[in-house]
């Protein structure tokens, strides 16, 4: 895939967004930085983000979306991760399930998609058990059919965005094997509880409980048994979204480090004349843009029509081991003031620790990557 100069309307919507994000978001989240943001406040942000595009950026607009590229929603989720990780998940969660209800029963997607595409209404998505992590194959929430409808079961845990949620699509066994039921928390009933994390604390990550929540069939997403092909698709658009979170990152540790050498001085010297210091702000600057462009291949590649999920595997595993770095040496220029929580880079590692964990370790993406590349996998 060739690399593509922006448009410029491209560049318009993300000029107007930035600024939007640095005027009306970024206050936010610092007042309430490591501390969880109330579920009116995030409402309030993200009807505010949705009319820049997000979540609704690449739905069709006979679904209420833009119909604008991946390409497009990329360049602004990368603005609004470079702002806040936090917001950033939980717009990430309603990109996802807006993504998914185009497909589904269209009393389904005419109830909750107008009001996801909002920002008015929260989802998330429940993959993750305690005792198998994301091991799709050993699912113990269980759907029983009963007539219409389907008892559902079970307890998911680390799920991002849960006690915002106001609906959940959980990947549950049936009769017919691994399926998507959309729950709605008032019609249905779940009970959240949140978990604190070294990081990410602003936004929610939760476990879930479901006990005998009587769910219409019609709540599928996708057909009865195909869970698996659902969840393969959705797992390629997350490690997309979560490629982006780190280059986000990846950014803002930059932008700080390069304000920091620049002003400070040391012997006389701004920092960044220091050749150390310089060859450090080069390689921060290296990993970002090789990060981002990753991300854009296989942007591309879905704007094209095409399946990437190896290519999805390697951005990701790039980008979240980059980052990790970049904000590491984004402490280190800091000095003894980096490690202070008065500057925003010890945050930043933080997170940057954190979102891999999200979507698959760099670890989980090798064996991906191997396995697709040999056709031999490398799982005990």
């Amino acid at each position: 895939m060739t690399y593509r100069v922006p448009t410029e309307e491209q560049t318009l919507a993300v000029e107007s967004f930035r600024k939007f994000l640095l005027a009306e978001v970024r206050p936010v989240t610092h007042t309430y930085r490591d501390r969880f943001i109330p579920k009116a406040t995030m409402r309030e942000l993200t009807q505010r983000i949705a009319e820049f595009g997000l979540p609704g950026c690449t739905v069709p607009v006979e679904h209420g979306g833009m119909g604008w590229s991946y390409t497009t929603q990329g360049m602004l989720f990368e603005e609004l991760a470079a702002c806040s990780c936090d917001v950033a998940l939980c717009v990430m969660l309603n990109m996802g399930l807006a993504a998914m209800l185009p497909g589904a029963a269209p009393e389904l997607r005419e109830r909750y998609l107008p009001e996801m595409l909002a920002g008015r209404i929260f989802g998330t998505i429940g993959i993750r058990e305690l005792e198998i992590g994301s091991n799709v194959t050993e699912i113990t929430t269980r759907a029983v059919r009963d007539g219409d409808h389907f008892m559902v079961n079970g307890t998911k845990t680390g799920i991002t965005h849960g006690v915002y949620s106001d609906v959940f699509v959980c990947a549950v066994r049936t009769e017919k094997g691994l399926s998507h039921l959309l729950i709605d928390r008032e019609a249905h009933g779940y009970e959240t509880r949140n978990v604190g994390k070294i990081a990410l604390n602003a936004q929610s990550t939760a476990q879930i409980v479901i006990a005998d929540a009587r769910v219409p069939a019609t709540h599928l997403i996708g057909e009865e048994g195909e869970g698996l092909n659902t969840m393969k698709e959705f797992g390629e658009h997350a490690r997309t979204h979560l490629g982006v979170l780190s280059v986000g990152l990846m950014r803002a540790a930059l932008d700080e480090s390069i304000a920091y050498v620049t002003q400070h001085a040391q012997f006389g010297k701004v920092i960044a004349a220091r050749q150390l210091i310089a060859a450090k702000i080069a390689d921060m600057a290296i990993r970002t843009d090789a990060g981002r462009l990753l991300l854009q291949r296989m942007l591309g590649m879905m704007d094209a029509g095409l399946r990437c999920d190896v290519q999805a595997s390697i951005a990701m595993a790039f980008a979240a081991e980059a980052a990790v770095q970049v904000c590491r040496d984004a402490v280190q220029l800091h000095g003894a003031n980096g490690v202070t929580r008065e500057l925003d880079v010890e945050r930043l590692l933080r997170e940057a620790m954190a979102v891999p964990i999200l979507g698959g370790t760099p670890e989980i993406q090798q064996l991906a990557i191997a396995r697709a590349l040999t056709g031999v996998a490398a799982f005990d």
